[in-house]
């Protein structure tokens, strides 16, 4: 009986111990470390090559106090890929100079031991894409490193393995701000490049009319 009573007093005080430790533990969560926790898990700093034979870290150079768009593709895709880069070039031109200077696009190849440098070069000019648009190869592991990071995984195991089924949307973001969001890569034009002025201008000062 003695113990039975002694209980919830023994409850009480152990719940205060633990709550005072777990103030104790608990960090003040800051912007900034906001920011530097949402790099470490999702924004990796891995070595990329571009379409143009130049060296780039994917967040130090491509993504940091930036805003911007991303894509995975392989080059000899005859199905979703072609698809999405042609929408996709539709909203580059959508917004014109913006392109490269308040929104820089970025396309990821899915098959980096099959798309060399010359090989996503060519895909690119095979389009016709602009400037502010860069397509990007890597070492394979590095590369899915990025994909399982940025988000383009299924579920299923088995079909995220299979590169002829990957996902076709396209996640944007403004890094600063820790503004991310994602949208099917065959959305009308139109949506998607309102949709982007808007994370350029989050406060609504700009907005694209198509």
């Amino acid at each position: 009986m003695g113990w039975t009573a002694a209980a919830p007093l023994a409850a009480i005080a152990l719940a205060k111990g633990v709550a005072a430790e777990t103030a104790k533990v608990w960090p003040t969560v800051t912007e900034e470390s906001a920011r530097e926790r949402l790099q470490k898990l999702h924004l990796p700093n891995l070595p990329l090559i571009s379409h143009e034979g130049k060296r780039v870290l994917f967040y130090d150079d491509l993504v940091k106090n930036k805003v911007v768009t991303f894509n995975f593709f392989f080059a000899n895709c005859d199905e979703i890929c072609p698809l999405v880069t042609a929408n996709m070039l539709k909203v580059q031109k959508l917004m014109g100079k913006q392109v490269g200077r308040d929104i820089h696009m970025y396309s990821f190849t899915l098959k980096p031991e099959e798309d060399t440098v010359e090989v996503i070069r060519k895909y690119r000019q095979k389009y016709g894409i602009g400037p502010g648009w860069s397509f990007f190869t890597a070492k394979p592991a590095d590369m899915e490193k990025l994909r399982v990071a940025i988000g383009f995984t299924y579920p299923d195991p088995v079909i995220d393995a299979d590169k002829t089924q990957h996902i076709g949307n396209i996640r944007y973001g403004n890094e600063p701000l820790m503004y991310w969001s994602a949208c099917p890569g065959m959305a009308k034009p139109g949506w998607v490049a309102e949709t982007l002025e808007l994370m350029i201008h989050p406060d609504g000062s700009r907005v694209l009319v198509p």
